[in-house]
């Protein structure tokens, strides 16, 4: 669902800024089918579910990239910028509503009916999903091409730079992938929980200025 969303906001930045080729290929929509990619996230996921030791405990997949095309942008330059920022920011808007009904659990007013089990189990839950979605927003903002961290990058680096880093995305994806099976992922854990840590912070001084909870 996370990434669904995620991909769905590039379309849609996309189309407000005047390319609509992602909506054309069916890309606007929340449709997990039409953002699977068969490697990333059918393969993969499920490899490292089945392997044994270590291996096990690290998951990494991608969608397939929401495409566009940079000649129907009404602005060329900061188009892709926005394009690619688009993506990691849905993440951490689905972390936050989601730093609320953590907050709501956990203090009984979603769950009030529910026994203490089934009340931790939606907390666990409501936990997972705030830390996968801050994980994929501080990954995604890595500065390295193919994530959208590159794209952000590019924006302000010279056009010769950004078209270098650009043109050897295939050889920067490689490195990226060899990066995470080396540790990356646990590094990026720590800036993920911080972001976690400080949503369940305002979503809980929010509610508590509103009287929602106490």
């Amino acid at each position: 669902f996370s990434i669904c969303v995620h991909e769905f906001a590039h379309a849609w930045m996309a189309k407000q800024c005047g390319d609509r080729t992602a909506e054309h290929m069916g890309r606007l929509t929340l449709n997990p089918l039409a953002h699977a990619d068969p490697i990333g996230t059918v393969v993969l996921p499920i490899a490292a579910v089945l392997l044994p030791g270590e291996v096990s405990r690290f998951s990494f997949g991608w969608a397939k990239p929401v495409p566009f095309d940079p000649r129907e942008l009404k602005d060329k330059k900061n188009g892709p910028f926005l394009i690619a920022l688009a993506g990691p920011v849905s993440n951490l808007i689905l972390a936050f509503f989601g730093a609320f009904a953590y907050v709501l659990i956990v203090n009984g007013v979603m769950v009030s009916e529910l026994d203490s089990d089934k009340s931790n189990l939606l907390a666990q839950i409501a936990i997972q999903f705030i830390g996968l979605n801050c994980m994929l927003a501080v990954l995604n903002l890595v500065p390295v091409h193919p994530l959208d961290g590159g794209k952000i990058m590019a924006r302000f680096l010279p056009y010769k730079a950004a078209r270098w880093l650009e043109e050897r995305e295939h050889m920067l994806s490689m490195l990226l992938l060899v990066l995470f099976l080396g540790g990356l992922g646990r590094l990026l854990a720590y800036p993920a929980a911080i972001v976690a840590n400080l949503f369940a912070n305002w979503a809980s001084a929010i509610l508590q200025l509103l009287g929602v909870v106490s």
